[in-house]
């Protein structure tokens, strides 16, 4: 015989109609915790599904709780790219600048991972756009390291707030890290907008040490 799923795994699989029958025979399953702390909250927006994290957020589901890494729905909400469930948690007030215990917040995991729209919706909610990990690595590091171009658009329109030049915990400013994994649209942006080629890391390189001789062309030329 299978192994039934635990109404975590229920959460996570989006398992409506199963999940509410059993909080109505059950209401202090709203906020009992797993093993690692998480609420049913924290699974349903893993899954993504907003009628079920709409039913938690009714049944008067705490809408910040910590797992037992400091991360809250939100982040893991915006970590897996579900646009409404960011919107509603928001709406709810969910703390958009929370970080982890390792310092990722909601914003950083977007950035990483290309979410624009998840990016755009937290910013509009107050996200701090330089917020910084424990290695200082911000939001603008992410995306350059990555090469998620539309999201380094959408932070230069934040030129009044946005630290271009940046350092995390190695030295290096965004522009470096685009340019060691040699991503030559982003770095050309980064340095369209004021990036320094002439900052140096911890081990005294600058961007322009760190380039391919395509890229080292293409920004010396501007």
């Amino acid at each position: 015989m299978s192994k039934q799923p635990n109404i975590f795994e229920s959460a996570h699989k989006g398992d409506y109609d199963l999940i509410r029958s059993k909080l109505e025979a059950d209401p202090t399953l709203l906020i009992k915790e797993d093993e690692n702390k998480r609420i049913l909250l924290h699974w349903a927006c893993v899954g993504g599904n907003l009628k079920l994290v709409s039913h938690l957020v009714e049944l008067g589901s705490p809408i910040d709780p910590h797992d037992d890494t400091d991360t809250t729905p939100l982040i893991l909400a915006s970590s897996a790219g579900h646009y409404p469930v960011v919107c509603l948690l928001l709406e709810q007030k969910a703390d958009v600048n929370q970080k982890s215990n390792s310092g990722h917040s909601a914003l950083q995991y977007a950035a990483s991972k290309g979410w624009l729209e998840i990016c755009e919706k937290l910013l509009e909610y107050g996200a701090d756009i330089n917020i910084a990990d424990n290695r200082s690595a911000t939001p603008l590091h992410r995306a350059a390291s990555k090469g998620n171009t539309a999201i380094i658009k959408c932070f230069l329109k934040y030129n009044n707030k946005l630290n271009v030049d940046s350092r995390d915990s190695y030295g290096n400013t965004p522009l470096h890290l685009a340019c060691e994994e040699d991503r030559q649209e982003e770095a050309k942006l980064l340095v369209q907008n004021g990036a320094s080629l002439e900052m140096r890391n911890a081990e005294k390189k600058t961007p322009l040490d760190l380039c391919s001789r395509a890229l080292y062309k293409l920004l010396i030329s501007k």
